[in-house]
């Protein structure tokens, strides 16, 4: 025998409710999790550009003044602490019913083919402080955790917040490849394209051995006068992965497994409400049908 509409409604108000104790978890898992990425991310970022600096480009790092160098490092450690700030800012953000925060969208470089070749310790300050700063919003997107109700919008709110967390990373990679052309640890003429696009290559094949956030980029570059001639230049340039910061750290491996638990119980939870939206429509309509039928 066919449930009532009422009786399917209660079980939908039950889901309503499970979903409502889902998305607290989700929230209390997820601000771990982004706790333990910023450390993470900051530190993997640090080791990164100390390969750059040490392993790729020797001579170039060794070409800057103790002052620059520590110039240098020092706007590292603020990108990585505004790109801490950030991730937990999205989380704060989705929960807010006052305000919402931007992802931030990475610029064209401001990085002109004209610089000069050599490193000039009055104008590195002005170009570290001008990419650390840099601000770039974009409309706000991000779906708001107290405002669900329904299992798609849960999962729609998930998924945002995700492509949040995808942006932080290729942004602080972005800005940190800009840092270094600007301070001439890479090619002061590399294309803005290129380092565009090397935050956005997802094969891991293109990772350098040993290094898994470093990219070996080789591009072809047309000779001085020479139009016809071009040779291969060799690029090694930073793109931060995620799957690689939480392999590395157990303990971020733990609260990502955490995350998997709480997204496969939310499908399960929206497939059951599916269902019964389903059952409730075949019902209102079995009734629609008898109400309005008439024997003549």
């Amino acid at each position: 025998m066919a449930r009532t509409v009422e009786r399917i409604e209660q079980d939908l108000a039950t889901l309503e409710e499970a979903i409502a104790l889902l998305r607290v978890e989700f929230h209390s898992t997820y601000s771990q999790y982004l706790k333990l990425l910023g450390q993470a991310l900051r530190q993997q970022l640090i080791l990164a550009s100390y390969q750059v600096c040490t392993q790729g480009y020797p001579e170039s790092f060794l070409s800057l003044s103790f002052n620059q160098r520590q110039t240098l490092q020092q706007a590292l450690r603020e990108l990585g602490g505004k790109a801490q700030e950030q991730l937990l800012s999205h989380l704060e953000d989705s929960t807010n019913l006052n305000e919402q925060e931007t992802i931030a969208e990475p610029e064209a470089s401001p990085v002109s083919d004209e610089q000069p070749q050599e490193p000039i310790q009055d104008e590195l300050p002005d170009a570290v402080e001008m990419i650390v700063n840099d601000e770039s919003p974009v409309a706000p997107q991000t779906v708001k955790l107290t405002e669900l109700s329904k299992p798609e919008q849960l999962a729609r709110w998930q998924e945002q917040l995700e492509e949040a967390i995808a942006k932080t990373l290729q942004t602080l990679s972005l800005n940190t490849n800009r840092l270094l052309q600007q301070t001439s640890i890479l090619p002061n003429k590399l294309p803005v394209a290129i380092l565009e696009a090397a935050v956005q290559v997802e094969v891991p094949g293109d990772a350098t051995a040993g290094s898994p956030h470093l990219l070996n980029l080789l591009m072809e570059t047309e000779s001085e006068g020479e139009k016809e001639d071009s040779t291969l230049t060799r690029i090694i340039a930073i793109h931060l992965r995620l799957s690689e910061i939480e392999f590395a750290d157990p303990t971020l491996t733990a609260a990502r497994n955490q995350i998997r638990k709480l997204a496969a119980k939310a499908n399960t939870l929206r497939r059951e409400y599916h269902k019964y939206q389903r059952e409730r429509a075949v019902a209102q309509a079995e009734a629609a049908w008898r109400s309005s039928w008439f024997d003549k």
